[in-house]
């Protein structure tokens, strides 16, 4: 995987009263075992990829405690696993990236909620939303509302996030409700300490099994008629238990106040950049304490009407604090107000933006707005206006002072695998013309950008294939569809391969096989050489694809460009129907520098041998034309200054972070540029054929320089 927890895991064994230290991720991870969890499941994803992998490094222990872990196909698969709850005292816990993941998962979720639960089921959300996220800009918070799910949105810190782990369970089991825990980017990667408790094993386990298989009730299936009766459970029972839980535990806080004119109720995750802005504005001190009083809503979904009059009771107005748009909290909380006839003023989206990233700035502007449209006593609302514009423009005032910074657009990493195959494209591009590209979830969706900009939609992981099903009739030209082996195994297998030879669909497929989940860190697929148990699964891309009828089908190494290109153009060109399937085959380059990097220092430990193979450009040679960059786009092939002073086009360079995959000059080679690339081999430890080869070359070298020099003398 990308990081190892070999270290942080030791620290899961941390008994009651010892002070466990590292990050939000790792917090949840002791809090899942100290709930005693019977089984954990999910699929990776940023920010939650490393609860998985927590969890796969600390199998030692979980082996001791029982508990089952399951490294899912996709999210659908790990929703589906809390069925063990839905009959069984087995509390277990489920992972995955919010929005994407959970729109995935939602068949399996709605089938869940519906029957409830009687062990405790708790889903574990990375909620990427905001600037620096990598999907769609949605929230879990409808979902929860629409399945009664219970959305627990956590104040981030390390002892409030793992109480909510663990009074999740509660109030899954109270409520017999499935619970989810909304993890932002901050919270799981936010560092601090809290006092850990002893791990426990759940009440039936791996180790201390179920006796058999309990009676079958017909009610505990999600079907009709069944369901009918549930819904009215869900409102005439469960959601009545779960307020009464989340009021008599205190799940939510309130944060009292001085200013009794004025609130803010806030959701849990928002919190410490509330206070934050707050304390920027002089209303509020660092350690957490403020002058106008906040309601920290713990608990996003559901609220509990009676904390809500009771916060409220006596203000003349609040302001909400919830991303994102609709208002849903705004909404429920002016609904529980003008129910009992309450005249508190509700703001909040208009004060504060309808959408995006609730950034420090933001909140600065949002309460500004609300105090002065407020107006309570005790607040000079001119002097905080003031103190906004002022904060704002120092910001600007810092960035013009530092001058400009370099931009830093999304790339793919040096040496990727999925680069040549792009450059491939292009090449088939100059002589076919433009292609309709399907573009996918993954390291590949990277090609969108700057120099390759190729994509022309993309609709969810694993869907690429899918996407062109109405585009291939409709076209002169076969579209080509691009997916990663992730993405195969993920959804693309059903939704897109098996779709396309059931319908006899006739496009072109380019699959990324570089062994891993890359863009979540290189976690295993099935179709990796190796599994986390250390054996090979013995299952391939090839052999499945086989197996359903494809028929045209090339494996070609990724870097190998000019094959590349020859075997695209062979599919596009093709008179054969069907679907034509290119696997391009390259080992994730980060992985593959992990192991070398490994393997190589111990050789120089042990004296042996070592290569290490870069690439340069001759600058007498460049023409300056940079065609080369254009159709690689490698972060290590960048411009120089030209060193003849006749010339003033800058010439191609490699740098120092060149792995000598040796794409530029397979580029080079296959679009007919210049002959500018050389390769060298640095070797260490050299053995005696490499000093011999080595005196011969400079001799000859040599040679040529001194004949060089007599038959053109300096003048």
């Amino acid at each position: 995987m990308e990081r190892s927890f070999s270290k942080e895991v030791e620290a899961l064994r941390l008994g009651a009263g010892a002070t466990f230290r590292g990050e939000g991720i790792l917090a949840v991870t002791k809090a899942l075992l100290q709930s005693g969890v019977s089984y954990v499941g999910g699929y990776q994803g940023a920010p939650v990829s490393h609860l998985l992998d927590v969890m796969v490094e600390a199998k030692d222990l979980l082996a001791e405690l029982g508990v089952h872990v399951e490294a899912c196909t996709n999210e659908a698969a790990a929703a589906a696993m809390l069925g063990a709850s839905i009959n069984y005292p087995l509390r277990g816990a489920v992972t995955w990236k919010s929005i994407v993941g959970t729109n995935v998962a939602a068949d399996a979720l709605s089938n869940l909620a519906s029957p409830g639960v009687i062990g405790g089921a708790l889903i574990v959300l990375g909620e990427d939303y905001g600037e620096g996220a990598s999907v769609i800009q949605e929230r879990s918070y409808a979902y929860a509302m629409k399945s009664s799910i219970w959305l627990l949105d956590p104040r981030p810190d390390l002892p409030t996030i793992v109480h909510m782990v663990e009074k999740g369970f509660e109030l899954s089991e109270a409520s017999h409700a499935p619970v989810m825990l909304d993890l932002r980017v901050r919270a799981c990667h936010l560092t601090g300490e809290f006092t850990a408790k002893d791990n426990k094993p759940g009440l039936y386990n791996a180790q201390h099994r179920l006796a058999g298989p309990v009676r079958f009730e017909y009610g505990r299936l999600s079907h009709p008629p069944a369901t009918f009766a549930q819904e009215r459970l869900k409102i005439e029972q469960r959601l009545p238990a779960a307020q009464k839980f989340i009021c008599e535990q205190k799940l939510n806080e309130v944060i009292a106040g001085e200013l009794g004119e004025i609130g803010i109720i806030v959701l849990g995750g928002l919190n410490n950049g509330l206070l934050r802005a707050l304390a920027r504005l002089e209303l509020a001190d660092l350690y957490g304490s403020s002058r106008i009083p906040i309601y920290v809503l713990n608990v996003a979904y559901p609220l509990v009407p009676e904390e809500v009059q009771q916060f409220c009771a006596g203000k003349r107005a609040v302001l909400v604090v919830e991303e994102g748009s609709p208002n849903y909290v705004e909404q429920q909380i002016n609904v529980i107000l003008r129910g009992v006839g309450a005249d508190t003023r509700v703001y909040g989206k208009g004060s504060l933006p309808a959408s995006g990233d609730y950034t420090s700035e933001v909140m600065l502007r949002g309460i500004g707005a609300f105090v002065s449209a407020a107006r309570p006593t005790g607040i000079d609302a001119e002097a905080i206006s003031r103190r906004v514009e002022e904060i704002v423009a120092h910001r600007a005032g810092a960035l013009a002072a530092h001058g400009d910074i370099p931009a830093r657009p999304p790339n793919f990493c040096t040496g990727c695998p999925e680069r040549p195959v792009f450059a491939a494209i292009k090449l088939v591009q100059r002589e076919l013309g433009p292609i309709h590209i399907s573009a996918d979830i993954g390291c590949h969706s990277f090609a969108t950008f700057a120099p390759f900009s190729l994509g022309n939609s993309i609709l969810g992981y694993g869907m690429s294939l899918a996407s062109a099903a109405a585009v291939a009739p409709n076209m002169a030209k076969r579209p080509i569809a691009v997916m990663g082996d992730g993405g195969f195994w993920h959804n693309g297998l059903i939704t897109g391969v098996t779709s396309n030879v059931f319908n006899k669909g006739d496009g072109v497929l380019v699959i990324m096989q570089n062994g891993y989940a890359s863009a979540t860190g290189q976690q295993y697929l099935p179709s990796s050489v190796a599994h986390r148990a250390g054996a090979s699964t013995g299952i391939s891309i090839e052999k499945t694809l086989r197996s359903l009828g494809v028929n045209w089908l090339r494996t070609v190494r990724s870097y190998s460009v000019g094959k590349m290109a020859a075997t695209l153009k062979d599919a596009m060109r093709s008179a054969e129907r069907g679907l034509k399937v290119i696997i391009a085959d390259g080992e994730c380059m980060l992985a593959r520098q992990r192991r070398i990097r490994v393997e190589q220092a111990d050789k120089l430990k042990r004296g042996e041998r070592v290569v290490k193979t870069r690439y340069g450009v001759d600058d007498e040679l460049c023409t300056g034309d940079h065609s080369c960059i254009r159709l690689s786009g490698c972060p290590s092939l960048t411009v120089k200054p030209n060193p003849d002073p006749l010339r003033r086009d800058p010439v191609a360079a490699v740098v120092e972070s060149c792995v000598g995959c040796g794409l530029c000059g397979e580029v080079a080679h296959a679009a007919v540029l210049c002959p500018s690339f050389y390769r060298a081999d640095i070797i260490t430890n050299p053995n005696w054929w490499d000093r011999t080869l080595d005196r011969v070359r400079c001799a000859a070298i040599g040679w040529l320089t001194r004949e060089r020099q007599v038959l053109s003398p300096p003048p």
